[in-house]
């Protein structure tokens, strides 16, 4: 069987059915990760309550998620340009759904904080390999759309999570939630049969002979989508496998100013969602307002997520990653300022909506921006060491929250972050290159 070039092969097959389908796969585990994120947020406010917990205890858990995505997603990075792509997808998102399922059995605040580090180390391992994944499937015209459309499955979740926190948390407990939450497991052996493992990765790695039967696969089945033969193309050999590249690697070169840039706007933009999303529910009940009434509220917020998904995916065809990113980041600033000065109930709706349809969408764009920057042998551990570096922000948000709040109040907290997310839009502007346009193979070597 001949060696093939998987990259120039998955640039000729067009947009079809075979691509959407695979982002229907990955897009479900995305959304299942949104899905446990947005359950601890409404969790948080049940606790406080049932538990009666301070709001640092509250931070702490709040934390306690993200401190394993730090570790989960430097070490899938790591493992997935070593030993695949599709496996640690698979085993990240088992090892979440279980760990959410420990979470309905928590008995206290130390169960609670340890369950959700193990359920941060699997979601956070999952969303930079696949993210990887679904870059290295798309044709360079619309790989930018993709990703961000496929990070709109994020908004899914966080859609399911507040319709479980609504209808099932008050009358059910939290618990509940969790045992909900846990359902992803059995999605996993729907991916081991459906989902392919990159080409461009298996010829990286000399596995030619694998590479091609999963191209021939692809080429077929678009083939048959589209009504035209792809099997007879010219076919180049990738004479050597190539080496993986290393931390001090993405630190070195050309490469510096790209990890420079994605190391400073991953932290902030994530301190920035973690220090505001994870507190809307608990915020709004500590102003006033019933659980269920909170809950309601943060659900109309979470819907303007999803135009602003859509519209990341159409500019950032058109206009560019760089100008989008650094956009939609500048524009959640001003919202989440804003958003802390609100005093009445419709301010915080308008307000609250526009600081999440443009913060997911600068979401969309980052996770589209970051595998682009790095080659093939090194892209999944270029996008996990940058989430994994953003996960500290993560970590230090919601807890800096809890303590924060009785010294300069909501919207000293608000202003803060509004701060953060200001400083990522200008890193990006000032380091970040352009992409748009450009096959992966141009971009980086």
């Amino acid at each position: 069987m001949p060696s093939v070039n998987s990259a120039e092969r998955l640039e000729r097959i067009p947009v079809n059915k075979m691509h959407y389908r695979l982002l229907g796969i990955h897009g479900m585990g995305w959304m299942f990760d949104a899905m446990d994120v947005g359950i601890i947020t409404f969790v948080l406010a049940a606790l406080s309550v049932s538990w009666n917990l301070n709001p640092g205890q509250l931070g702490l858990i709040g934390s306690a998620g993200p401190l394993g995505m730090f570790v989960g997603a430097a070490a899938s990075g790591w493992l997935a340009d070593r030993y695949g792509r599709k496996a640690v997808f698979q085993t990240t998102l088992l090892i979440f759904s279980i760990a959410t399922l420990l979470n309905a059995f928590a008995w206290n605040l130390e169960s609670m904080l340890f369950f959700r580090f193990l359920v941060g180390l699997g979601l956070g391992g999952e969303l930079p390999v696949v993210s990887t994944l679904m870059s290295e499937f798309v044709p360079t015209k619309a790989r930018g759309r993709f990703v961000v459309l496929l990070e709109s499955f994020w908004a899914l979740g966080w859609l399911a999570a507040a319709l479980v926190a609504f209808f099932v948390i008050p009358q059910y407990g939290w618990q509940a939630a969790f045992l909900i939450g846990a359902l992803p497991a059995f999605y996993v052996w729907f991916v081991r049969r459906k989902l392919p493992e990159s080409p461009r990765w298996l010829e990286s790695q000399g596995r030619l002979k694998e590479a091609e039967e999963i191209m021939r696969s692809l080429e077929d089945e678009s083939s048959r989508n589209i009504g035209k033969s792809l099997l007879n193309v010219p076919r180049t050999a990738t004479p050597e496998p190539e080496k993986p590249m290393g931390l001090r690697e993405l630190w070195s070169g050309e490469y510096f100013r790209r990890t420079l840039m994605l190391w400073i706007t991953w932290f902030c933009l994530v301190f920035g969602y973690y220090g505001i999303f994870t507190w809307l529910p608990t915020l709004l009940v500590k102003a006033g307002f019933t659980i269920t009434k909170s809950f309601g509220y943060v659900l109309i917020i979470t819907l303007a997520q999803v135009p602003g998904y859509f519209s990341a995916a159409w500019l950032v065809e058109r206009w560019g990653r760089r100008p989008t990113l650094a956009a939609y980041l500048a524009l959640t600033a001003v919202m989440a300022y804003f958003y802390g000065q609100s005093a009445d109930i419709n301010s915080i709706l308008v307000f609250g909506a526009l600081m999440s349809f443009f913060n997911l969408g600068a979401w969309g764009a980052i996770y589209a921006y970051t595998p682009e920057l790095y080659p093939t042998r090194g892209r999944a551990s270029g996008a996990g060491f940058a989430a994994s570096f953003g996960r500290i922000g993560g970590v230090i948000a919601p807890s800096a929250v809890g303590i924060l709040l009785v010294g300069i109040g909501t919207s000293g907290v608000f202003a803060m972050n509004a701060v953060m997310l200001a400083i990522a839009g200008a890193a990006v502007l000032v380091l970040g290159p352009e992409t748009k346009g450009l096959k992966l193979e141009q971009i980086a070597r």
